[in-house]
């Protein structure tokens, strides 16, 4: 069901629509691994009947990741025991309270990695969220269950974060489109961080048009009357059908950079996954470091040996991160003086079955990620389809979240 589709309900057939979709679309196990919180049928059917009729997502349900506070709602961050350590919300985060003034209708809160680090959907407290059209491959992450939400049918909408990729990922293994904003700014500033330097919000949609008109309310879609000039750069270490797939669709929006560029570029990005993990694990390590004594065991194992890898970082492997940082971003803003985006797979295989996801892939997928995380900047992810019938995805990289290529690409892929 798309957005035009949801809008034709009454409130009580939208808020039963909800709940038989969820009880039919995920396995019992499923729910449990992808729904944090679901509101009851009685409360979303007044939800819906309360949402402000001309505004421009009225009427459409969504879910959000929990890390976005809710007021009244315990906010668990894909943990056990953060309502223990932080009071349930008494307000709204800002982009809740903004879906809600835009009239969306929230439905209910996704679960995600432990405290959002992690690419690949695992949960060993709630469960892993599996790929609801491939069961026993992993929707990625962190943002998993709502990547599912959507990719399931549930709800044409839901909101995500991506620090490292938590929505690219996902967006290119359901097969959605995802959208992730900027760092810092007021829409993610207020949910639980995990790195707050380069943590973004972001949300997935099913289609084009259904991301088109949350971009539209949401943040504002600019046009130009110039075709805007991009590249893509293919990137090494992919599987031979997902980059087959990735150059062939790349070229509706751009041509292959040019060998200098090429290598200028891979070089520059070529260190990037080791400075994102240790100037991740420095303010990662901040948030967590008061619960060590209580806590430790509690954790994810996997989770807290990210963490604790803080305790390893030399001076100097820190002063190099924060020099290759420095010397990234300026790269990112000499290309942007030439050109007005950039495309690059979003990832270098289709979505992992559960042995497939190892520290090897891990790696692998936030090589082609980090280098726009430690540039903070926005991305359009496209999905992409492999002769499989599995999906990978595009990252369509820009400068500003209301730049023109924006609407550009979604409009291209909409012809």
């Amino acid at each position: 069901m798309i957005f035009l589709d949801w809008r034709q309900l009454s409130p009580a057939a939208a808020a039963r629509k909800v709940h038989e979709l969820v009880r039919t679309r995920l396995s019992s196990s499923q729910q449990r691994a992808v729904i944090a919180s679901l509101v009851s049928e009685p409360e979303l059917a007044d939800r819906f009947a309360r949402a402000p009729r001309n505004a421009p997502l009225a009427g459409l349900p969504y879910f959000a990741k929990d890390l976005f506070d809710v007021a009244g709602t315990p906010t668990l961050a894909g943990s056990v025991f953060l309502p223990e350590v932080r009071a349930t919300p008494e307000g709204d985060s800002a982009l809740i309270a903004a879906l809600r003034a835009a009239g969306g209708v929230l439905a209910g809160k996704t679960h995600l990695h432990e405290f959002a680090y992690g690419i690949t959907g695992e949960n060993p407290h709630y469960g892993d969220c599996e790929h609801p059209k491939f069961p026993g491959r992993t929707t990625g992450g962190s943002s998993s269950g709502s990547a599912a939400i959507v990719a399931a049918g549930i709800a044409p909408l839901a909101l995500g974060s991506d620090t490292g990729g938590s929505v690219r990922v996902p967006a290119a293994f359901c097969g959605l489109f995802g959208f992730r904003l900027t760092p810092r700014d007021c829409w993610i500033s207020d949910a639980f961080p995990l790195a707050p330097t380069f943590d973004t919000a972001g949300w997935f949609t099913a289609n084009a048009t259904d991301m088109r008109e949350t971009i539209g309310a949401l943040v504002g879609l600019r046009t130009s009357e110039r075709t805007p000039r991009g590249c893509y750069l293919a990137m090494p270490d992919m599987d031979t059908d997902v980059a087959a797939a990735c150059a062939a669709s790349a070229s509706r929006f751009a041509p292959p950079a040019d060998t200098a560029l090429q290598h200028d570029l891979r070089r520059a990005f070529a260190g990037a996954l080791d400075t994102y993990n240790v100037l991740v694990a420095l303010e990662a390590w901040e948030v967590h470091k008061s619960w060590e004594n209580r806590f430790r065991d509690r954790y994810d194992p996997a989770v807290w040996q990210r963490l604790n890898r803080v305790h390893t970082l030399t001076p100097s492997q820190i002063d190099a991160a924060q020099f290759a940082l420095t010397t990234l971003r300026m790269r990112w803003t000499q290309f942007f003086l030439a050109y007005d985006f950039l495309v690059m797979p979003a990832t270098p295989c289709a979505a992992l079955t559960k042995a497939e996801c190892t520290l090897a892939n891990r790696s692998r997928l936030l090589a082609l990620t980090a280098p726009v995380s430690l540039a903070g900047l926005p991305v359009l992810t496209v999905p992409v389809a492999l002769p499989s019938g599995l999906t990978t995805g595009l990252q369509i990289v820009v400068n500003h979240p209301q730049s023109a290529v924006v609407h550009w690409v979604l409009e291209t892929v909409r012809a």
